[in-house]
């Protein structure tokens, strides 16, 4: 197996090899069916709803409710969000699992998926502070300074695809089962992010988000590694990841005065939409 020739993982299935990718894909699919069962609209949800399933809307994410934070990584915009991402957790999910091992496979994942959510929800604040200082001048087309609501686990999937990239540029380690094609990885990232600043209504800033953790984990990881202390660097690593996102957020909480006011009038219209 050449650098140049990615591994052919389809050839085998090999679930013992990577069933903590498979469940978190089993439990996304389940949760979208069990939603589905439940009168969510397969194609299309409504924004209720989507609120109703965990979905991260920055105001009610904010003010009430932070564990939307990791609620919302398993809620989808419909089928063919599901499916896509499903796939990329898949393609992604089933290399790093064998190479980084389990335990730090699922904390990466997490830690990525909340960096998403949290990156979503500063870019969210930085927009009401806009639209509030453009309060009087407001056009038709600012309209998107509102906060939208997000879901999904591709934060968390760009995590890992991010981590694997990093990883395809240093030399491979002695034990490390998969030579990675960092021109192939390259390119499929490139066009997720190009693809997410190209097309309304994909939460990018997820996505950089994602990655930016998902490279952060893996240096550390790998550099530990190199020193052949790997359990002191999973621990180093994931407690280094959970202190970038409490302190990202405690940040983010810091930011909030000037803008509750607008934020509680939204929550409050949008509590009389659904009825509460």
């Amino acid at each position: 197996m050449s650098e140049l020739t990615p591994p052919q993982i389809n050839r085998k299935l090999d679930l013992h090899a990577w069933w903590m990718t498979a469940m978190l894909i089993a439990i996304n699919v389940g949760l979208f069916v069990w939603q589905i069962l439940h009168g969510v609209d397969a194609s299309n949800p409504a924004p209720a709803d989507a609120i109703r399933w965990g979905a991260d809307f920055a105001p009610l994410t904010y003010l009430e409710q932070p564990q939307r934070l990791i609620t919302s990584m398993f809620f989808h915009f419909g089928f063919v969000h599901l499916a896509l991402n499903m796939w990329a957790l898949y393609i992604f999910g089933s290399l790093a699992e064998q190479i980084l091992g389990r335990f730090y496979f699922i904390g990466l994942y997490f830690l990525a998926g909340l960096m998403g959510s949290l990156l979503s929800g500063y870019m969210s604040i930085q927009d009401s502070y806009e639209l509030l200082n453009h309060f009087n001048s407001i056009a038709g087309s600012q309209s998107s300074l509102i906060p939208h609501i997000a879901a999904g686990a591709s934060g968390a999937v760009m995590g890992l695809g991010g981590a694997l990239t990093i990883l395809a540029f240093f030399p491979p380690l002695p034990l490390q089962r998969f030579i990675l094609d960092k021109k192939a990885l390259l390119i499929v990232m490139g066009i997720n992010l190009a693809f997410g600043f190209m097309t309304i209504g994909i939460n990018n800033s997820a996505h950089i988000g994602g990655m930016i953790m998902g490279a952060f984990l893996v240096f550390i990881w790998y550099l530990f590694q190199k020193m052949k202390a790997q359990m002191l660097g999973n621990l180093i690593g994931l407690v280094s990841g959970s202190l970038v996102c409490v302190v990202f957020y405690q940040y983010c909480i810091s930011l909030l005065p000037p803008i509750t006011p607008f934020w509680q009038m939204i929550l409050s219209q949008m509590s009389q939409q659904l009825g509460r």
